[in-house]
């Protein structure tokens, strides 16, 4: 590690902590449906959306018609753009004249769209029609955004409001976060993006002629705007393959910064929401510090493993001049525009944030590197998150926390004030122990039946690793890839796109119903009993509860077979 790289950790962690209180004000504002700069741009384009859709403002919904809502929109968002792949031949702005995607493929990358995930099983750049990026793929980076953060503030609400019937409308919340909060940060940070050098057009690809004399295909579109919300949104649907490796979607240092900077902006200030809204902000900033203490563990972890270089090269007979061995680190797979630190902060970032945009291939990563994004998703998805499933996801394990404190002192737990009974309890353990169960029940699924066999380009442990985190990213709905493994056949693009669809609707659901059930609640007066949840105290329960459930998927993958070997490798690499 060097000093230059912990400065530009150092300064990130500044830059997200200083945004938290002035972006968590602006939003609480806007779902509180008070007034804010931008409503006298904003609130008559508003007012119409409701009125062409018969959307009446004022009428909240119980959860589970919030969830119906949710789920219906979900659908036919799916079926949307399953139909703009199928017929993308014969629909225009495609002049590639690319074919129609293939029908499992197109099952995979609906659901994953959908679902916030924006796995890619597919080269976008040679697949994807202009009119299927924009009208399908970019519409659903920002709509399955903000389906999540509805979503987080529909169970704030559960917090917050008491002997009440209703967390709020899923048509107004999705309208606002959207109006409010996406689209105006997307044109402003798109038009930055413009201006460093990312394509926004709808030409046909540019044929090149290269310096040996053959042709080459340079690819063109609407890369900006695609970027922005992909990053805002914790989406990670790249324009391009390679996401933000390729110089077209990260051409610089800056737009590499500004990049992350975008991926963390929400979900830590949501944090900030929940404790305005609450009526408590030290709550907030609990649930800021568990997040970043994670956070930081697991970047260390990937900068200090990173920077001390792959310990295999020591049986060759390179690197001979004076010095330690590799004294830049292990490169392999990183931008060299950006650096270890870079990498490791972006690889972490994104693995924490439910975000599959990379600047590093994973499966380049150093052993013990490797297990920290893989862990990272096993935990939930947690820290930080995807904009509001990371906030719920958290509260989720705050719940399961304040139980076993409430079993402690021998009393009902309770949480802002709210008691915590079997039914809160059972819903959220049944949202929590869905990921377990998916991660490793399609990875064992994959990795003994032959279609699954068939697409590992590794034997042994790191292919298992693959297919591990492969089906870990899906129900995490994070999106990333260890890269080996050939996912784009039948098997993986239907078992995939199942992972998906059950890691977030089936987390999605019991949520909604705890969030009824608060609401419905009245406020319980704090007592001598009460275990306080705005401290060091909490803090340290919550990390120890959340470790030992993520502990549910990451120790079972151990007895599965060879990842103990793995294992025994990663850690030959510190000791």
């Amino acid at each position: 590690m060097t000093g230059n790289g912990l400065i530009q950790i150092a300064l990130y962690c500044v830059i997200v902590t200083l945004l938290v209180k002035p972006f968590g004000f602006y939003m609480t504002r806007v779902f509180n449906g008070e007034r804010t700069f931008l409503s006298p741009l904003l609130r008559p384009f508003e007012r119409i959306f409701y009125k062409l859709s018969g959307v009446k403002e004022v009428e909240e919904q119980g959860w589970l018609s919030y969830g119906l809502a949710m789920l219906t929109f979900s659908v036919a968002g799916f079926v949307v753009l399953y139909a703009l792949q199928r017929l993308q031949a014969v629909l225009p702005f495609n002049p590639q004249h690319l074919d129609p995607v293939s029908p499992d493929l197109a099952f995979n990358t609906s659901v994953s769209f959908v679902t916030n995930t924006n796995w890619q099983s597919y080269v976008p750049e040679t697949t994807m029609s202009y009119l299927t990026q924009m009208a399908g793929l970019t519409m659903h980076n920002f709509v399955s955004a903000a389906t999540g953060i509805a979503l987080a503030i529909a169970l704030i609400r559960g917090f917050a409001r008491r002997s009440a019937q209703t967390i709020g409308n899923f048509w107004v919340d999705m309208t606002r976060t959207v109006l409010y909060v996406l689209l105006p940060i997307s044109i402003v940070v798109g038009l930055f993006f413009v201006w460093q050098g990312m394509p926004q057009n709808l030409n046909a690809y540019t044929e090149v002629t290269t310096l040996e004399g053959g042709k080459q295909l340079i690819a063109q579109g609407q890369v900006a705007s695609q970027e922005v919300i992909k990053m805002m949104g914790t989406n990670g649907g790249g324009f391009f393959n390679a996401n933000s490796a390729h110089p077209y979607e990260n051409p610089n240092a800056l737009t590499n910064f500004v990049q992350m900077v975008l991926i963390f902006s929400i979900g830590a200030a949501l944090t900030n929401v929940f404790g305005r809204m609450v009526g408590k902000q030290r709550q907030g900033w609990a649930i800021f510090a568990v997040m970043g203490i994670l956070f930081l563990a697991g970047t260390f972890t990937v900068y200090a493993v990173e920077s001390g270089g792959n310990p295999a090269f020591a049986d060759f007979p390179i690197n001979t001049t004076p010095g330690p061995l590799q004294a830049g680190g292990n490169m392999e797979g990183k931008e060299v525009r950006f650096g270890i630190a870079n990498s490791s902060l972006f690889t972490t970032i994104t693995t924490d944030a439910s975000c599959g945009a990379v600047n590093t291939m994973h499966d380049s990563l150093l052993p013990l590197a490797g297990m920290v994004p893989m862990v990272n998703i096993m935990l939930g998805e947690i820290i930080f998150g995807g904009v509001g499933s990371g906030l719920y996801g958290m509260l989720l394990f705050a719940i399961v926390a304040v139980f076993v404190a409430g079993l402690m002192v021998g009393r009902t737990p309770e949480y802002l004030g709210k008691k915590i009974e079997a039914r809160e309890v059972k819903m959220a353990m049944l949202a929590i122990l869905i990921l377990p169960l998916c991660m490793l029940g399609f990875t064992a699924l994959a990795v003994v039946v032959t279609p699954g066999l068939a697409g590992m380009a590794n034997s042994g442990p790191h292919g298992f690793s693959e297919a591990l985190y492969a089906y870990t990213s899906a129900t995490g709905n994070n999106g990333s890839a260890f890269a080996g493994l050939s996912a784009n056949t039948p098997f993986y693009n239907t078992t995939l796109g199942l992972a998906m669809w059950l890691g977030r609707f089936f987390v999605i659901v019991p949520m909604l119903a705890i969030a009824g059930s608060l609401a419905g609640k009245k406020i319980v007066p704090a007592s001598a009993g009460t275990f306080p949840t705005d401290g060091g105290l909490f803090v340290g329960l919550l990390i120890g509860v959340i470790l030992i459930i993520g502990g549910l998927t990451f120790f079972p993958a151990l007895a599965l077979g060879p990842i103990e070997e793995h294992l025994a490798m990663l850690a030959g690499t510190l000791f």
